[in-house]
């Protein structure tokens, strides 16, 4: 962001991604945009930087409060606790970053996020045992782990289905809103 930063003017800052559902309404595919925005994340309160409203969406949106961690959210029970201890409708890792961001920049900040797993969903595997040092998933040690449990391979697939219809979702989501 440093570099665009210097490079344009900026009217705005969008997180958009990813989210799994902590709402147990909330069903794949949902469009998510939230009204608040709570973080676990250390350092890492967006307080300041409240999501805006997309003035030019033209579709139906889900809304609500989103929570930003700095991990996986693996199981049902552990997104029911957060559910229950936070009242957010869905969990994420990225938008919390781009709010600081945007307070420090003085900008808009503008929040998007798809649904890919139901609060009612468990992961096949723990991905945060998956992530490297940088915290990026390490997509080798994901094919490790499956190797040694072959039976979370059709979960694997339909979850990497899922993200693919996500995105386009997300993508034309975005291709018609107006910020």
């Amino acid at each position: 962001m440093e570099i665009a930063k210097g490079r344009e003017e900026l009217t705005g800052l969008v997180s958009t991604g990813f989210c799994g559902a902590l709402d147990p309404a909330l069903q794949p595919l949902d469009i998510v945009v939230p009204t608040a925005l709570v973080s676990s994340v250390p350092n890492g309160d967006p307080e300041g930087a409240l999501p805006r409203s997309l003035p030019g969406a033209r579709r139906s949106v889900r809304t609500g409060t989103l929570l930003s961690m700095d991990r996986v959210a693996s199981t049902s029970a552990e997104k029911s606790e957060l559910f229950k201890t936070t009242g957010a409708a869905a969990i994420e890792m990225e938008a919390a970053g781009v709010a600081q961001k945007a307070q420090e920049y003085n900008l808009p900040f503008y929040c998007i996020r798809v649904v890919t797993d139901t609060a009612t969903e468990s992961f096949p595997l723990d991905f945060n045992r998956m992530r490297r040092p940088d915290g990026h998933f390490s997509r080798t040690r994901i094919v490790a782990a499956a190797l040694a449990r072959p039976t979370v391979f059709p979960k694997l697939i339909e979850l990497n289905k899922t993200c693919k219809l996500a995105a386009e979702a997300l993508g034309d989501f975005i291709a018609d809103t107006r910020f």
